[in-house]
């Protein structure tokens, strides 16, 4: 890693299409050979109903934290390209993927950029994502809101854990 300051980040993966839990595992593995990136945890799976647009698969979702030296911007850069590195194909807003990678959080920033919102800007809504987030960091918040508090507003009916090693997301590598 570079000389420069690293902080924490979490980001947000999932997907519906092919095999999900292998695009997970090969989009932390990029991430993680980076010279500025480290995932450091992750959260379990997580086989979770669609949100948005419904009529699709259920989704597998995770939630991991890396080390970072990178800025946002080239975090959600390096997250764009393992994602188009693994042939991700965006045809409609919330629709099937086969993976997703968003930055969730970026230490205790608030950004609002063209192209780039962190906090994630909806992640207050969505169980699928607060769930598998609350799982490896229980105590965060958002400003003064703790997201235990915005989860326990949420619906997390048809959302299930699956049975993994806790090291699923290493693979074959």
């Amino acid at each position: 890693m570079s000389g420069r300051n690293r902080v924490r980040a979490c980001l947000g993966l999932g997907g519906n299409l092919g095999d999900p839990q292998a695009a997970m595992v090969a989009a932390l593995g990029i991430l993680d050979t980076h010279d500025d990136i480290t995932v450091t945890r992750v959260s379990s799976l997580y086989r979770t109903p669609p949100w948005g647009l419904v009529d699709q698969p259920d989704f597998l979702n995770a939630v991991a934290e890396v080390e970072t030296s990178l800025v946002p911007r080239q975090l959600l850069d390096a997250c764009l390209a393992a994602e188009r590195a693994l042939k991700r194909v965006r045809n409609e807003r919330w629709g099937p993927r086969a993976i997703d990678l968003d930055v969730l959080v970026y230490a205790d920033r608030s950004i609002h950029e063209d192209g780039l919102t962190i906090p994630h800007p909806r992640i207050a809504e969505r169980a699928f994502v607060l769930v598998p987030l609350l799982e490896i960091a229980p105590g965060l918040a958002i400003g003064d809101k703790p997201l235990a508090e915005a989860l326990a507003k949420l619906d997390t009916g048809g959302i299930d854990r699956l049975d993994l090693p806790s090291d699923w997301w290493r693979g074959e590598r």
